[in-house]
Parts: C-alpha cells; sequence; structure tokens
C-alpha cells in the first residue's frame, strides 16, 4: 500500500518522461514534414483539385466517410497551395520545436487533410500518428528540443495554482496513454500473426520479402533464399511482439525492449521500405528510452565539460605565468649569471 501511494505522489509531483516525449514529437513533425517534402514536385498531380483523384470525388468519399479535410473546402488552385504549403510549414513547426501544443494541434489538422486527400499513399504509420498527436497534447513535449517564446509561461502564471498543480499529472497521463497504445498496437499484431498459417510454419518472412512493393533488390534475395533467416525472422517477430508488453513492464528490460523495438522497425523500413510507419513507430518507442536517454545525455555533458575544462587548464596556466612576470618588478627577475673564463 505504501508502494501505491508513493508512486501516486510521484506521479503528481514530478514530469515523467519529458526527453522521451519531446523526441516522439521532434520525431512525428520530422516525418509529416519529410511526407510534404517527398511529394512536393508531384503535389499538384496527387493532391491537387485536378489531379488523379478528381476533387468531385474526394469530396463525396469525405461525406461519405462524415470526416473532414482542408483541401474539401474549395476546389481553388490557390486554395490547394496554401493549404498545402501551410501544412508544410507547421510540420517544420513541430519538428523545430516552435508555437507549442497550438502548433501542434494546427499540424495534426493539416496531416490529417493531406492523408484524407490522398489515401493510396499511406503505409500504416498515418493511423498511429492520428492517436498519438492528440496524447502528446496533454504531455509537456515541448520541454526538449524546441524554442519557448515566454508567451506559455505569462499565460500558466495568470492561471490559479490548483488548476496549475493539475499539469504533472495530466502530463503523465497523457504518457501513459501513449504506453498503452503501443502495448496494444505490438499485442494485437501479435496476436493476429500467431492465428496466421505462414507465421505459424515459419515462412511468413519468406512470402513477405518477395512482394515486389515490400522487397529490396540485392539484400531480400539474401534473407528469403536462407531457410535459417526466415524461420528465426518470423517466430522471433511473432514473439517480440506478443511479449513486448512484459519488457516495458519491467523496468530493467524496457530500454532492451524499446531498443529491440526500434531495431526491429529499422529493420523494416530498410528491407521492406515502409519508412513513414517505421518511422512512426521509432518515434512512439522514445517515450521509453526517456531515463536511458537522460543519463546518456547526462554522461555526455559531463565528458565535453571534461573535455573543455582540460582545454581550457593549460590556457589559464600560460595566462596566469604571463600576468605574474607582467606584475613583477625588473629587479626580481632572476638574471643570468655572467662567468669569467680568464680568472
Amino acid at each position: 500500500m505504501n508502494k501505491v501511494t508513493r508512486l501516486l505522489d510521484n506521479a503528481s509531483s514530478h514530469h515523467f518522461g519529458v526527453l522521451g516525449v519531446s523526441g516522439t514529437r521532434l520525431l512525428l513533425g520530422f516525418v509529416g514534414f519529410m511526407y510534404y517534402a517527398s511529394q512536393y514536385g508531384d503535389r499538384e498531380y496527387l493532391f491537387g483539385p485536378d489531379g488523379v483523384l478528381p476533387w468531385g470525388e474526394f469530396t463525396a468519399k469525405v461525406h461519405e466517410n462524415e470526416t473532414f479535410s482542408l483541401y474539401a473546402l474549395s476546389s481553388s488552385d490557390l486554395w490547394f497551395e496554401t493549404v498545402f504549403h501551410a501544412g508544410m510549414v507547421a510540420a517544420l513547426a513541430v519538428t523545430c520545436g516552435v508555437g507549442g501544443r497550438v502548433g501542434l494541434a494546427v499540424h495534426w489538422v493539416f496531416l490529417w487533410s493531406i492523408y484524407q486527400r490522398q489515401p493510396v499513399l499511406l503505409d500504416g504509420g498515418d493511423n498511429l500518428a492520428y492517436v498519438v498527436i492528440p496524447m502528446l497534447l496533454l504531455t509537456r513535449c515541448y520541454g526538449r528540443f524546441g524554442f519557448s517564446s515566454g508567451l506559455a509561461r505569462r499565460i500558466t502564471q495568470r492561471i490559479p495554482g490548483v488548476v496549475r498543480s493539475l499539469s504533472e499529472p495530466i502530463h503523465n497521463l497523457g504518457i501513459l496513454a501513449i504506453a498503452t497504445q503501443m502495448c496494444l498496437v505490438y499485442v494485437v499484431s501479435g496476436l493476429y500473426k500467431v492465428q496466421g498459417k505462414m507465421w505459424q510454419d515459419g515462412t511468413a518472412l519468406f512470402y513477405i520479402l518477395r512482394v515486389s512493393e515490400f522487397s529490396l533488390p540485392g539484400v531480400s534475395e539474401l534473407v528469403y533464399n536462407n531457410d535459417t533467416l526466415v524461420f528465426l525472422g518470423t517466430y522471433s517477430t511473432t514473439i517480440f511482439l506478443v511479449y513486448f508488453p512484459l519488457g516495458i513492464l519491467v523496468p530493467q528490460l524496457r530500454p532492451w525492449a524499446a531498443l529491440a523495438s526500434i531495431s526491429f522497425h529499422v529493420a523494416i523500413g530498410i528491407l521492406m521500405g515502409l519508412t513513414s510507419f517505421a518511422l512512426t513507430m521509432v518515434a512512439c518507442d522514445l517515450i521509453f528510452l526517456s531515463g536511458a536517454l537522460g543519463a546518456a545525455v547526462g554522461r555526455c555533458s559531463a565528458i565535453v565539460q571534461w573535455l573543455r575544462s582540460a582545454r581550457q587548464y593549460p590556457a589559464k596556466q600560460q595566462s596566469v605565468v604571463t600576468e605574474e612576470l607582467a606584475s613583477s618588478k625588473p629587479g626580481s627577475v632572476p638574471q643570468p649569471v655572467a662567468t669569467s673564463s680568464g680568472k
């Protein structure tokens, strides 16, 4: 009971995982910005009113799905260019840590709008971004890797202290919500794979890498032609996905489970070309690495300070000697003694 009480006290008085959740915000903004940048040359063909998906058909789908998109408000080319470039700027602002929670909310609206405009290009990372970004609004995701204008601080100073005291539990609630969402993604994905015949007999990786859309020429062949790699890759994927939450619950295993997940999704991004999905998953995994990242940053800072002090020490020592010589009297400086060789 005392442990539970202590845990609740810490949750209501400390911000946990600020470094990790700030990295999540940064990387999710980068994924959104790269989506705009990668399609920039073909934006009119892919997202424009006269593009591959006509504006009339697109608006009909929006109304049918009972959703929204800023691109559906007008069929004007000027409106399209304005919305597209505004969304690109909003994504860049989130990446650079400018704008705070308001900027993050605006980025979410623009991201939802462009994803709805052309769903064919999506690889699954959009579904997680839809859910996680609203959860990030609860957290102090601009606590690190961001630029503060001071406006939020001035606003919070006018808020009553009782309301400000809710900042810590709300932030930790957002962290918990993201962690729970990630665990659900892994467990549900793993359980679905367990039910599949190809995952049960250890051949799923062979068939996945042979699909031209999800293959890396010159590398995928080396994997699916090796029975051992196919067997190990298939079963290790299933086991990892199902038991991932258990690794997160144990503090000693949490960093290793997060690193395994990041390595797993980096491999997916490289071998299968699902870069947006892989980076989105990696971004959300960073919340589990907040403690380890904080310790690593602390060690790096200590090493940098030690190197700076080691470089500055000889310079300071030399300047002290120079000052002592300059301030000393001429007669006090020892002169060389002349010797006579004729005596």
